[in-house]
């Protein structure tokens, strides 16, 4: 008997110890992974290939701008579900030299030669999301050469080698990537030069699967030498221009060659001490400034992490920025758009005492009464930190897939909506609303955090959430990451649609029932959802131990990395 106990014993320690293994022995539960920590630089990408690539260039002497560009080129090819040289970019640089941040508009325009009316005489009440209408112009490789311009250091043949190297010899396709791939395949794969370029042998690239681009590794190298001008103005712009035209498109060779980026100024709100900084529209970056500046006006800290006053309250929050965003946010060329007053304190004031504190609200309006995606950051040895977001719109773009280019162009246009009046309201040579969102975060004028989470209008939902988890909830850098996310969807948006019936609020796994139980008494529709959290990856600059803090995003197949 003593010896059976004993036995007993031991199978029960065993069973306790194994049990603990699994669990982290420091910081919070659900955080997947610690942070990455280095000296010298840091790269935090999507994907290991990309923030491989970006170290790479650092050790060869190039800057975190150098490097972000070898990132995102790579990107375009190992992750063409999100990203690509079809699309846009937008990017917050943080200069070293000058001490300052730095922020560039690289989206592109719409067609000159497709008016509004063709949509009406197509019998259109809204853009399609695919084909040859929501087309605009793609604005990334005209951004990489802006960026390389003001802050490059290396040679672009050098910068944009490893990317040139994998598009000729080929990558093992990720098991995410390949799930993404059969998913857009569905859906634009029937469009002409997709399938030569994407679906190798008649079908898309499984798991494991090497996968090779040859096209746009020979686009790569004409871009290398020739510059800009070699995609804007050169064979690549006379390739698209035949295409679409072929396509029955309206983007031409005119469009391409006339497009420009936008170096602006990024605007910011102080939450608690940091100053958050965002790029003004056509993107949706000060939704998230709204947003914190109206939670600045509760006890978010003493709320609790996951209790339903604090979901609440965000969700109540979200809402009332999104009716903004639903007004104002468009192409400030063609609009007077108040954005000193949108992310002022005073109007946080006046807005946060709209909310309820008992009850969700069904229909929320703007405050004034005036008229897929990829994210990458990298930090340098030398203190030069970038935030660059990519992206080609839903996933591959618009099925528009130039011959032998290895790319496909974007389908950002769909984001403009044909309602008279509206500041989105459609019109040629406009940029679009845009969803893709760089954010950085400096304390006492320093640089303090680099970060973007990708995900439609997810974006300026988990920017505020990654600050509040830093700032009022103490985590650390990748468990601000990994926390439980919560998305509010049915918002009004810039396409014309109203929130009637108060949208869905979706919690990730981690939120607890009595939680869940709280938020429908307080009139709240709670939905499931799979794959709405987003992408995040970040860069701290801890000043004190002069040393960078790296964290990816665990629900992808990201990588931080340091040396």
């Amino acid at each position: 008997m003593a010896f059976k106990r004993m036995l007993a014993g031991l199978i029960s320690m065993t069973v306790a110890v194994s049990a603990i293994a699994y669990d982290r022995v420091t910081g919070e539960p659900f955080a997947s992974r610690s942070e990455v920590l280095s000296q010298h630089g840091m790269a935090a990408t999507s994907q290991p290939l990309a923030t491989q690539a970006a170290l790479d260039i650092l050790k060869q002497g190039g800057n975190a701008i150098d490097a972000a560009i070898a990132a995102n080129a790579v990107l375009g090819l190992v992750e063409p579900t999100g990203s690509g040289i079809g699309g846009d970019l937008f990017a917050i640089v943080w200069d070293a030299e000058s001490q300052q941040l730095y922020g560039l508009n690289a989206s592109g325009r719409s067609p000159q030669s497709l008016t509004k009316d063709v949509f009406a005489q197509k019998g259109l009440s809204q853009i399609p999301s695919f084909g040859p209408l929501p087309v605009s112009v793609p604005g990334a490789v005209d951004g990489w050469f802006e960026l390389h311009g003001k802050f490059g250091s290396l040679p672009m043949q050098k910068i944009l080698t490893p990317a040139i190297n994998y598009a000729k010899d080929g990558f093992p396709v990720s098991e995410l990537i390949a799930y993404y791939w059969q998913v857009n395949t569905k859906r634009i794969g029937q469009y002409e030069g997709f399938a030569d370029t994407f679906l190798p042998g008649g079908k898309p690239p499984a798991k494991g699967d090497i996968f090779k681009n040859p096209g746009l590794a020979t686009t790569y190298e004409k871009i290398a030498t020739g510059g800009r001008d070699a995609f804007y103005k050169g064979d690549i712009a006379r390739t698209i221009a035949a295409y679409m035209k072929a396509q029955g498109g309206y983007l031409t060779y005119d469009d391409l060659a006339a497009h420009s980026s936008t170096w602006v100024e990024p605007v910011s709100t102080n939450y608690r001490g940091y100053d958050v900084w965002e790029l003004p529209p056509n993107g949706q970056g000060i939704a998230a400034l709204q947003i914190l500046n109206i939670m600045e006006q509760f006890d978010v800290e003493g709320m609790g992490f996951g209790s339903a006053e604090y979901v609440h309250t965000f969700v109540e929050a979200k809402k009332l920025a999104f009716a903004d965003r639903a007004k104002f946010y468009a192409d400030p060329e063609f609009n007077d758009i108040p954005v000193e007053r949108l992310i002022s304190k005073p109007y946080a004031r006046q807005r946060q005492k709209e909310i309820d504190p008992e009850q969700a609200a069904k229909r929320v309006d703007a405050g004034l009464n005036e008229g897929d995606t990829i994210y990458l950051t990298v930090a340098d040895e030398k203190g030069n930190m970038v935030s660059l977001i990519q992206s080609n719109y839903r996933g591959m773009g618009s099925g528009m897939t130039p011959p032998g280019l290895g790319f496909i162009l974007q389908n950002r246009g769909e984001l403009f909506t044909l309602q008279t009046g509206h500041f989105n309201e459609y019109a040629p040579g406009k940029r679009p609303f845009h969803t893709i969102i760089p954010a950085f975060v400096t304390r006492n004028a320093k640089p303090w955090l680099s970060f973007g989470v990708m995900g439609g209008a997810t974006q300026p939902q988990m920017h505020a959430q990654i600050v509040m988890n830093l700032i009022d909830f103490g985590m650390n850098l990748q468990e601000a990451g990994d926390a439980p996310r919560i998305v509010h969807t049915g918002s009004s948006s810039p396409t014309g649609e109203r929130m009637t019936d108060g949208g869905q609020v979706h919690l990730e796994t981690g939120f607890s029932m009595k939680t869940q139980r709280q938020l429908m008494k307080m009139g709240h529709t709670l939905q499931p959802a799979v794959g709405l959290y987003g992408g995040y990856q970040a860069i701290q600059w801890d000043g004190d131990r002069k040393i960078y803090i790296g964290a990816s995003e665990s629900r992808k197949d990201g990588q931080a990395a340091g040396y």
